[in-house]
């Protein structure tokens, strides 16, 4: 099995990307935001805790959304493996990731981070702004703020893994076919 965590800053290519490599590899791609939509969205016993927290303004606790990662495994268990995006952010949903793969006698094969400069996220988000109909995409202050928060919250998951021999950055800069190939690149030495 081929586990992924696809990583990077807001608007780097992470879902674009994830796509492509679903396709090519016949991975399952396991995005928080599309977990936490359907978890909401069928009101299941997850989704309704989930959004007891959020209408208090409260995070939800990573043991919430690693049951919904959890049920998401479990209800696919005959793909070629995963790929894992927006998950973990943090170091305890790292571990608490880790945790649930060694459960099944797995473990994370690679940490790909598609590492892109600041400005290039804020002209890449200012851009899918004109489209996607989030004001957050639209605020050049905003976009420079959610890239300040990965660098002090999310960034360290990178650290994690490269303790471990298991992260590689891939330049995320270029068209979409070139940074493709190079995330391919990555994939087959480990395949």
């Amino acid at each position: 099995m081929i586990n992924l965590i696809l990583f990077g800053p807001p608007g780097s290519g992470k879902g674009t990307q994830a796509l492509k490599l679903t396709e090519r590899y016949g991975l399952l791609h396991i995005s928080t935001g599309d977990l936490f939509r359907y978890e909401l969205g069928n009101n299941t016993p997850l989704g309704v805790l989930a959004r007891s927290y959020m209408e208090k303004g409260q995070l939800v606790p990573d043991e919430v959304t690693v049951g919904m990662l959890r049920n998401k495994v479990e209800a696919n268990p005959d793909v070629n493996g995963y790929i894992f995006d927006g998950f973990p952010r943090t170091i305890p949903q790292a571990e608490a990731l880790d945790a649930l793969l060694t459960e099944r006698n797995d473990s994370i094969t690679k940490l790909i981070m598609l590492d892109v400069t600041e400005d290039e996220i804020v002209n890449r988000i200012l851009e899918r702004g004109k489209n996607s109909g989030r004001a957050d995409d639209n605020d050049p202050a905003i976009i420079r703020n959610r890239f300040e928060v990965y660098l002090k919250e999310t960034s360290p998951v990178y650290d994690f893994y490269a303790q471990s021999g298991k992260s590689v950055k891939v330049h995320g800069i270029g068209g979409i076919e070139e940074i493709f190939e190079k995330l391919c690149a990555e994939i087959d030495a480990v395949a």
